[in-house]
């Protein structure tokens, strides 16, 4: 999550936008961000009171990846603005701060290294001066067409990575067997990982080394081959979970629990229906509704 965030700011700062006073205090200092943006969303939570020079917040946020080991919070909230109404004030927050604390929650069926806990903010003063963006609550932003073309594929890489390695394993595991059915399994997972492997390149050129326009167009084949390669991930380790046979399911051989990994990747944004309905809306030329989101 700590690359993403850097990712963002790379390509803001390559194209005249803030981000570049980020990347180098993160350089000076070897700060190691984490990101809420995922769990916030469009619309964000938590609550935010506003006091003198800033707000008070409140809030548990949830899926902060690298939370235990993290410097940084890059957070948001929602707040009802008194003439613009509601909207969300994304900033960063110090998670060694007073009020701010790593709850020892995450314990998930799978991807259990990635410290993803949840982070509790009571009573945290955030200044004006730390707020980087407000837009309004609940409505895709121009944002998002920058955070997903360079996040979802360095995430996207490490599923494919875990599928590679179960693909090898079956490989090792199945070289002897004299079960007439195997070949016709591990073809099936080798078709699925080639599948992966080239929806995460195609993604990867997609960014162009951060050289590409920041819009739904992007976004749109960004998450199409999201969901394309988090299928095909998946695919390839159930079937090389499925080509060992019952030694495949126990824990000995460490495929269960690559299966148990690579389930993650759903949930990554966009989820697969809710990009079916993003793809779907702008075939049609309508602008992708709530829903998708």
């Amino acid at each position: 999550m700590h690359q993403h965030i850097v990712a963002a700011n790379r390509y803001n700062a390559r194209h005249g936008r803030p981000g570049q006073a980020l990347l180098e205090k993160v350089a000076a200092s070897e700060l190691v961000l984490v990101s809420t943006g995922a769990g916030d969303w469009l619309a964000s939570n938590g609550s935010l009171e506003k006091v003198e020079g800033g707000f008070v917040l409140n809030a548990v946020k949830h899926f902060a990846s690298g939370s235990p080991a993290g410097d940084v919070l890059v957070t948001s909230a929602p707040w009802q603005d008194p003439d613009a109404g509601w909207q969300v004030l994304h900033f960063p927050v110090s998670l060694r701060g007073e009020g701010v604390s790593v709850l020892d929650n995450w314990h998930p069926l799978g991807m259990r290294g990635s410290g993803s806990n949840s982070v509790k903010i009571e009573n945290a003063f955030v200044p004006e001066a730390s707020i980087v963006v407000r837009r309004p609550r609940g409505d895709f932003h121009m944002i998002w067409s920058v955070v997903l073309p360079v996040a979802l594929p360095l995430i996207m890489s490490v599923y494919c990575g875990v599928a590679r390695e179960a693909a090898a394993r079956a490989r090792e595991r199945c070289r002897t067997s004299p079960d007439p059915v195997t070949p016709y399994l591990l073809g099936e997972m080798e078709n699925a990982l080639t599948a992966a492997e080239l929806a995460v390149e195609s993604m990867i050129m997609l960014t162009d080394e951060f050289r590409f326009e920041a819009n739904l167009e992007t976004v749109n084949e960004v998450v199409k081959r999201k969901t394309i390669a988090a299928e095909a991930c998946k695919l390839t380790t159930a079937k090389a979970l499925e080509a060992c046979g019952g030694p495949g399911f126990m824990r000995g051989n460490g495929i269960e629990s690559l299966f148990r990994d690579v389930m993650a990747s759903h949930f990554h944004p966009i989820q697969e229906k809710r990009q079916h309905l993003f793809t779907g809306s702008l075939a049609m030329g309508q602008q992708p509704p709530g829903q998708a989101f």
